[in-house]
């Protein structure tokens, strides 16, 4: 049943954000090539969180697990194919975030600190008028976030040291609780900063692997890309081989940058700007960055070793893991569990961010039941640490479609609001 109703629902949602990343690519010129905008408003300064630091916090959640893992299984599951769609759906859900982004920071509100909170929650009740919708969307994130993203990514840590090492993974899951509550105790700005130092630090150490191996195989490069392309065009592909390429490439897309989510639209919004459009433009690099960057250095590793594919219980982490050996020999392993664990540390902090920032949406809340939340995600963590976390995958799965679908519904119809932002910030000079 489970597995139906998801299939049912991300259907529905992949349908929305291509057609919604299509219209918004077209109606707001090709906004998402504009990389001058980008990078000029990324050194911008913001009163107390920078456009950086929001860049930093939104990449730690777009730059998850599954920039690992599941790029492994699209070539598994849909062939070197589905890396070119890969990228397709990156270039056109890119339009999605801007959209997204524009509309969090015009109609985000503040909390009683004075920091700007936003995201699809506001966009829905400040812009559509449609605050229960919005109260719908923030139960989601809080749910989704606590007790799905948070759970899989301490399980994730846990399961990749306890493979590489013979430890008591408690004693993992207290370490993961006690660094997550040091850092979510001292505030969102310490959040923020934390992220913006690590971020950088993890995507590097990924990314300069990838080129190692890129150096070490550089003949191989062209075949490679040539193949990719080729195999995404395959229309003689056995069967339903061409549709499976296309749709696991759009949708590792999809979940692999979150564009169309709305969940980057969150911490974004926490920018204090003159012009929406100028954090639209910033949000962007992290797009490019998730998918062409980070996902593109895990298949490039892949493609260029001799990993057997043949198996029946196979999983992502297992095919890169494998991949990262065959390229480093022992300090691939190391390589790897360290990728986990800054990539899904990233993705704690971020989560948990974007609970709080939806549970101060749906009630008033004050410092004490904002130590309730932290220390409940930290338990979250610990628990998870040493439970199984695949019912909880497959129910927030199911939870992530319909944040889709809702956030896809609310860009469509504030359309006019995009349009009119990014026209406001040209005609004011701002865009030359």
């Amino acid at each position: 049943m489970l597995k139906v109703i998801d299939s049912i629902l991300w259907a529905t949602a992949t349908v929305m954000i291509v057609i919604s990343g299509i219209y918004f690519t077209f109606k707001l010129n090709f906004v998402q090539f504009n990389f001058k905008e980008m990078f000029k408003n990324i050194l911008k300064k913001g009163s107390t969180i920078t456009p950086f630091q929001s860049l930093m916090m939104v990449l730690g959640g777009r730059i998850g697990v599954g920039s690992i893992a599941g790029i492994a299984l699209a070539i598994y599951l849909g062939g070197i194919g589905s890396i070119f769609w890969m990228w397709v759906i990156g270039f056109v859900a890119t339009a999605n975030a801007f959209a997204e982004t524009v509309l969090g920071v015009k109609y985000k509100e503040k909390d009683e600190r004075h920091i700007a909170k936003g995201g699809p929650s506001y966009y829905l009740k400040n812009g559509l008028n449609k605050p229960n919708l919005g109260k719908l969307y923030a139960y989601i994130i809080v749910v989704s976030q606590v007790i799905g993203f948070l759970s899989i990514q301490a399980n994730t840590i846990t399961k990749s040291i306890t493979n590489y090492i013979n430890i008591n993974p408690l004693i993992i899951g207290l370490i993961i609780m006690i660094l997550s509550f040091l850092i979510l105790n001292k505030g969102t700005k310490k959040i923020f900063e934390f992220s913006s130092k690590l971020v950088p630090i993890m995507t590097l150490i990924y990314v300069v692997s990838a080129l190692i191996v890129i150096i070490k195989n550089i003949t191989l490069i062209p075949s490679i890309f040539t193949n990719i392309i080729k195999e995404a065009f395959n229309f003689k592909a056995v069967g339903f081989g061409f549709l499976t390429t296309l749709i696991v490439g759009i949708q590792r897309g999809i979940f692999s940058n979150e564009a169309g989510l709305g969940t980057g639209a969150i911490a974004a919004s926490a920018v204090e700007v003159d012009y929406p459009a100028s954090q639209g433009f910033v949000q962007m690099i992290g797009i490019y960055i998730t998918t062409f960057l980070v996902c593109t250095a895990t298949a490039i590793v892949i493609l260029t070793s001799d990993i057997n594919f043949i198996g029946n219980n196979l999983n992502g982490i297992e095919i890169t893991q494998n991949a990262f050996i065959y390229h480093f020999g022992n300090m691939g392993n190391f390589i790897i569990i360290m990728s986990i664990i800054l990539f899904a540390f990233s993705t704690i902090l971020s989560g948990y961010y974007d609970a709080e920032s939806n549970l101060k949406f749906l009630i008033k809340i004050n410092e004490k039941k904002l130590f309730i939340l932290k220390i409940i995600s930290c338990l979250v963590l610990l628990i998870s640490s040493i439970t199984a976390a695949n019912f909880i995958w497959k129910i927030v799965n199911i939870l992530t479609a319909i944040l889709a679908i809702i956030n896809i519904y609310a860009l469509i119809n504030l359309k006019k609001d995009v349009i009119y932002e990014l026209k406001r910030y040209q005609k004011c000079g701002k865009m030359k």
